[in-house]
């Protein structure tokens, strides 16, 4: 495919072919995500290590950057809790008590991680997101979504609470519980405001119920405050324009950075494309699994320049965003726009919004996020698909995000590997009412031919099944009455190759003339003959012996057979 200045930045033609009826819920899904965005994300910034205002420049020029770059439409990008604590984590080691130093690396690790996604962009290396099947993307969102409801409870409750797995942080809640510290106006609060959009978001999608109820939430908060029952607020936010450039850094830094650089890489690409699939599925649009990883570059980069740290997706943004009437990534510019005054001009407009009531907004979405009927679906279609997504939530639960994910695909790999090697193989014949040749196994009134097995295998031939191949070929040889003198084989499911599948056809090739069977094939692609004819099996069976149709080679037995079958 050419590339062109729209296939590089498909946000661009997206925006400038615009549909006015997104406008409005646009306008609201990106004012709602700024007010929400600006207190987290701070919060994220002061947990990575870095002043808050860096956070906050960092998010308003990753929304940006994506809205262009990006394949998704609703996805926000900027820090992220993960990336927040992945940047702690590596840097801690090299500039605790150093700010200029901390936030120079820190820049150097967005820059390196942005140039690896651009790297694996150019090798078109997003493939590796197909191995992200429906199972476990909504595994992951369901795990997420309980991630994001922990991560609230300290807002909710004003109980401590620290660890980076769910049961590390049920385990830190359980044990600094304190009843004295629980706030239970600021708990009623929060619930209050998550109950309120559960009950009325749905049956009011054209109003805009989330920046309401929050609205609504700050007056009472407003009113508690008065009356001497203290709700605790965002609070003020910092003010001031970002430093820019890569001055600082280093080849040494980029030295030690390169290790921990890949791993943050991986963690916030599989986070994107996750995060993206999942909403896209939902919205009924795709997503270009490599051009997420130029957008990941994109974001990366350009927050590097304004000495940022390493940004991902956020899910609760983007379900905020959803549930606010968000349709485009018009949206996320005027969530970076509203960001931008609010540094700029308005520091402490956001200081009355109850902390509370942020958090019964992330508990609304993340709930959102858990698919109940799609884990229903799983169930009554394959147990092992719906295994697939408990082990996706159980893994992003238990072990992080990093590791939940790897489990998951990693049991999905299984999984494929095991279907492939045990794949269905039929033995086919004719039927007077019905065209062509069929699975006895479907028909089991059908007709063969004496001393004809048409046989076929349905899966690539490779390592993980070729003894299973052998083994069921030569089981429907045994099972012919009248024995066969031909021995037929269907490659039409072969699509793909390796040479132990090819060794396998070589044995059952050598098996079949002991027993005084002619092996044969029919409809070989011409890549299968080629990759044949390069092992020597196609020399073997003979290349007169392959037909392109069934036709030609059952009449090729029949002749056989009426000149004396030599």
């Amino acid at each position: 495919m050419a590339v062109t200045w729209s296939t590089l930045a498909p946000g661009i033609p997206r925006l400038l072919h615009y549909q006015r009826g997104d406008l409005r819920g646009d306008l609201m899904g990106g004012v709602t995500v700024a007010a929400y965005l600006v207190p987290q994300v701070m919060a994220y910034t002061i947990l990575a290590g870095l002043p808050a205002q860096t956070g906050l420049w960092a998010a308003a020029v990753a929304m940006v950057v994506y809205a262009v770059l990006g394949s998704s439409r609703t996805l926000s990008v900027g820090p992220e809790s993960t990336t927040a604590l992945l940047t702690a984590a590596t840097l801690a080691p090299f500039a605790v008590g150093d700010p200029q130093r901390y936030g120079t690396l820190a820049a150097a690790l967005a820059l390196l991680c942005g140039l690896m996604a651009l790297v694996a962009w150019a090798l078109r290396a997003g493939v590796i997101a197909d191995l992200l099947s429906r199972p476990v993307l909504v595994g992951y969102m369901a795990g997420i979504a309980v991630i994001m409801i922990a991560s609230q409870v300290e807002r909710l409750t004003g109980i401590d609470t620290a660890g980076e797995t769910l049961p590390q942080q049920v385990s830190s809640f359980m044990t600094s519980f304190d009843a004295a510290a629980f706030t239970p106006v600021e708990f009623l609060l929060g619930l209050s405001v998550a109950a309120a959009l559960l009950l009325f978001a749905g049956r009011f999608p054209r109003l805009p119920m989330v920046l309401m109820v929050m609205l609504a939430a700050t007056g009472i908060a407003a009113l508690l405050n008065a009356r001497g029952i203290p709700v605790e607020t965002v609070g003020a936010v910092p003010t001031g324009l970002p430093a820019m450039g890569w001055a600082g850094i280093t080849a040494a830094d980029v030295q030690q950075l390169l290790l921990p650089a890949l791993g943050v890489f991986v963690v916030a690409y599989a986070d994107n494309v996750l995060t993206a699939r999942s909403f896209a599925q939902r919205q009924g649009h795709r997503i270009d699994s490599n051009q997420e990883l130029l957008a990941l570059a994109g974001s990366n980069v350009a927050v590097s320049l304004v000495r940022g740290y390493p940004v991902s997706s956020s899910a609760s943004r983007v379900a905020i965003a959803e549930a606010a009437g968000a349709r485009t990534q018009l949206h996320s510019l005027v969530a970076s726009a509203s960001v931008i005054l609010i540094v700029l001009l308005f520091g402490g407009l956001l200081a009355a919004f109850p902390s509370a009531a942020l958090g019964g907004v992330v508990v609304y979405a993340a709930i959102r996020l858990i698919d109940l009927a799609e884990f229903r679906r799983l169930w009554g279609f394959r147990k092992r698909e719906f295994a697939l997504a408990v082990s996706a939530v159980v893994g992003v639960l238990v072990f992080d995000v990093l590791y939940g994910i790897l489990i998951a695909v990693g049991l999905s790999i299984l999984d494929l590997l095991i279907r492939v090697a045990r794949p269905h193989a039929a033995v086919l014949g004719t039927f007077p009412d019905l065209a062509g040749w069929h699975d006895l196994g479907d028909y089991p009134d059908g007709q063969t031919i004496d001393g004809l097995v048409v046989f076929r295998y349905d899966s690539p031939l490779f390592f993980a099944n070729a003894d299973d191949f052998i083994t069921r070929a030569l089981e429907a040889v045994d099972a012919a009455d009248p024995p066969p003198r031909w021995l037929l084989i269907n490659v039409e499911g072969i699509v793909e190759v390796d040479i132990t599948g090819l060794d396998a056809l070589a044995e059952l090739q050598r098996r079949c003339t002991k027993r005084g069977i002619r092996l044969a094939l029919v409809r070989a692609k011409s890549e299968l003959v080629d990759e044949m004819e390069r092992h020597g099996v196609l020399a073997a069976i003979g290349p007169e012996f392959v037909f392109p149709t069934l036709p030609t080679a059952v009449a090729a037995y029949q002749a056989w057979v009426a000149e004396g079958g030599s």
